[in-house]
């Protein structure tokens, strides 16, 4: 990379031009001298630039996903590739919204030099680290030149969790099996017996019915189907009262996202503009490290009509607001869920008593902490 001067060094520029030039034109010749002067320093930083260091960089983390508040660790070798002593340098590290800068000690050729790290995790966050340059400059910050090494590398911060099994999860339970109102000529679960139609498959003809009442007649089924559920977040800030409640949600949804991927269930999550990835735990919790509440986000008031939009067939539903909505918008929202669909409301309001109201397939539930989950879905199965 070209060098590029500094705000400093365009005011030296500046100052050298008007210098020279009115101190000849006026005849001033210790203005003259002056911008001689600078023009002096500016070539001199210019030439402290000049010159290309051959370096092997290396950025590790130990860990590319911690839980927030984990220790997150990372190391930065350098080594010289060249056979010549290299000069001093000075090394930029981007470590999110912030950065580092480290002092690179003249190195022999072929030797390394080691730098220890750590990276702050108090907040769920995608955190890119890097990429590592390296700055040749002059000690007055006029001009300097940047050299790219490493690409950056993702530090997921996923959010916090906590464990639920399977009878706690509760409304996560397998509802495979379990009948719907819809009849089908075959499936699993019996219903009603029925004349034969022309057409029906002999393999469900109820002989000893027929032998009875000297009619044919054929096994009626109910539709069985296998759970899928719904996690739908509110991404509106409007449904919140602080960043506190905004993290509880993300974690109340990462939770019971794990434990509906531990246990081998369909699962669809509703998080911002796009879903977020299902294929595994660690997926759905990168994902969840990014999810982001800002103006214009589906608010609890539109997600029963994205749960009927998106995933229309959804047995168990789970909406997760703030503590701003009303009881009154909770139960507006689960309206647009479609009929027939398990669903539960949750309201994260941190340090609020645990609470449980339902009514049919609607359940509203107050969450306090995140340790209260299991909690308030037990008192759901209840």
């Amino acid at each position: 990379m070209a060098p590029r001067l500094s705000p400093i060094g365009w005011g030296v520029v500046a100052g050298a031009v008007v210098g020279v030039a009115l101190g000849r034109a006026l005849g001033w010749l210790e203005l003259a001298a002056a911008g001689a002067a600078l023009t002096v320093v500016l070539v001199l930083a210019l030439l402290m630039t000049v010159g290309r260091e051959r370096y092997e960089v290396e950025l590790d983390l130990a860990d590319r996903r911690v839980r927030v508040g984990e220790r997150a660790v990372g190391r930065l070798t350098v080594r010289n590739a060249s056979r010549r002593r290299s000069l001093p340098a000075r090394i930029e590290l981007p470590v999110g919204a912030g950065g580092a800068d480290l002092a690179l000690p003249s190195l022999a050729g072929g030797a390394e030099h080691d730098d220890l790290f750590a990276i702050p995790t108090s907040h769920r966050a995608v955190v890119v680290v890097g990429p590592v340059r390296s700055v040749r400059g002059d000690p007055l910050g006029i001009a300097r030149r940047t050299l790219r090494w490493t690409d950056p590398v993702e530090l997921f911060v996923h959010p916090a969790l906590v464990a639920l099994t399977g009878s706690s999860a509760g409304v996560l339970r397998d509802l495979e099996g379990q009948a719907t109102r819809d009849l089908s000529d075959s499936d699993l679960s019996f219903h009603a017996l029925r004349d034969y139609v022309a057409g029906d498959d002999r393999r469900y003809i109820h002989w000893r019915t027929t032998a009875r009442r000297g009619v044919l007649m054929v096994k009626q089924f109910e539709d069985t189907r296998r759970t899928q559920t719904v996690l739908a977040l509110s991404t509106d800030p409007r449904d919140f009262d602080d960043d506190d409640e905004i993290e509880l949600g993300v974690s109340t949804i990462a939770s019971i996202g794990v434990q509906t991927l531990r246990e081998q269930r369909d699962l669809v999550v509703l998080a911002g503009p796009g879903r977020l990835r299902v294929s595994s735990p660690p997926r759905l919790l990168d994902d969840c490290s990014a999810v982001s509440v800002e103006v214009g986000g589906t608010g609890v008031s539109g997600l029963g009509r994205r749960i009927a939009r998106e995933a229309p067939s959804a047995s168990v539903a789970v909406l997760v607001t703030g503590s701003v909505p009303t009881p009154a918008d909770l139960r507006a929202a689960a309206r647009h869920v479609p009929v027939g669909t398990r669903t539960l409301v949750l309201a994260c309001s941190p340090g609020a008593e645990i609470s449980v109201r339902t009514q049919g397939a609607l359940s509203i539930g107050t969450v306090g902490a995140l340790d209260d989950l299991p909690r308030v879905l037990r008192r759901v199965v209840g």
